[in-house]
Formats: C-alpha cells, structure tokens, sequence
C-alpha cells in the first residue's frame, strides 16, 4: 500500500503543456548572442534547472565563445520570453486536474516545482486560472530556495511547509533526468520520469527513475 502523502510535479513538460517555448525562447536568447547550439542540447544540458544555471550548462557543453555573459543572455531570455508567453496559448496535459483530484481524495497534498523564478511560474498559473489551494496545494520555485536542481531543497522546503517529516513518504514527477536527481537527492519514496516535455524516455532512464511513464494518469497505478 502506498504510503505517499505528497507528490511534487515539475510544471512546464509535466503538468503544463506550453509546447517547450522556454526551452525554444532559451535557444534563440543563446544563439542572438552568438552561440551555435541545438535545441536538442539546450533541452538536454538546461531542462528543468533553474534558467540562469541552464545557461551556464549549456554555454560549458557548447565550448562557447559567445560575446555575452551568461547574465546578460538570462536578461534577454527573460524579456524574451514575457512576450512569448503573452501570446502563449497554455494547456494541460490530458486529465491533469482529474489526477490532482484524485490525490486529493486521498488527502496526498499536490506540489508545483519548477526551475522557473516566480514571475514566471504565476504567469503560467494565471493562464490555467489554477489557484493555491484548489488546483495544488503549493507552489515552490527555483527563487525560493539557494540552490536549484539537482540539489534537494525544492523539496525539502515543501516537506517543511506541508508537514511532511519523512522524504520516502514523497513522490517527485517530472519530464527531465535532474527532476529525477532532485527526487533522488531528496530521498523520495518514489521518482517518476514523464514522456510528455523535453526529454526521451531513453535520456530520462539514464537517471533510474522508480518508473518511466507516458501520461500523469498512470500514476495511479503506483499511487
């Protein structure tokens, strides 16, 4: 019998389905600054992390000799992707809600983590009209917390704030393999690696998720 009481779902490629527009406002905030790089590496070396440390990884993998700092490249980024999310249609993956309804008829709390700074995240929210206390229980993002993914204090500050004394009494859900790391790092119970955002289910099984799955639905079967 599951003895889950909280599960932490990364938003953008897990929850949120925003068609990878961060990770493609990031290439191109990289490539106007003179670094050849793919989208294929930018979503390999920066999803999930918090974007400016994204920047740094995937300036270091690309052997850069970008004319910009990885600082000014994050001040485009971030400029460049408010005006992307203006125009921004955000959806949720297929029975998102359905399945946080489900959680909560269990009385397992719903988390959101991201490697996002706030503005971002409540953007996204604001799009879905999800609100704290409804939709999710709670929101933590990579500006609340000193170090971001992989580094565990995403979680534990959600454990701390939700009550939760033990990390194996966690789940952690996510579309990227230093989602999984997190959940590992924090000593979840359980770390899930989701088909639906940046990363293949080969890359996401290099990290040894608990389970690789296709859709949020089939947490149910383990949950």
């Amino acid at each position: 019998m599951s003895t889950i009481q909280m599960v932490v779902f990364d938003m953008a490629g897990t929850t949120v389905n925003e068609n990878n527009v961060v990770y493609k406002t990031l290439h191109t905030a990289i490539e106007q600054a003179g670094c050849s790089v793919s989208l294929e590496n930018v979503l390999l070396w920066g999803a999930g992390k918090e974007k400016l440390q994204a920047i740094k990884d995937i300036l270091v993998s690309a052997d850069s000799q970008s004319s910009k700092k990885a600082d000014d490249i994050f001040q485009d980024f971030l400029q460049l992707l408010k005006t992307a999310y203006e125009k921004l249609d955000v959806q949720t993956y297929d029975k998102t809600e359905q399945l946080f309804d489900y959680l909560k008829d269990k009385k397992i709390k719903v988390v959101l983590n991201t490697g996002y700074n706030y503005q971002t995240a409540s953007s996204l929210l604001q799009k879905l009209n999800w609100e704290k206390g409804k939709q999710y229980d709670l929101l933590v993002t990579a500006g609340d917390v000193k170090k971001g993914r992989p580094h565990p204090d995403m979680i534990q500050l959600a454990m701390q704030k939700m009550g939760i004394s033990e990390a194996k009494n966690v789940a952690k859900v996510g579309d990227s393999i230093v989602d999984i790391e997190e959940g590992k790092s924090a000593g979840c119970g359980l770390t899930f690696g989701v088909t639906t955002g940046a990363q293949t289910r080969q890359q996401l099984q290099t990290a040894r998720p608990s389970y690789v799955i296709n859709s949020l639905v089939e947490l149910k079967e383990f949950i």
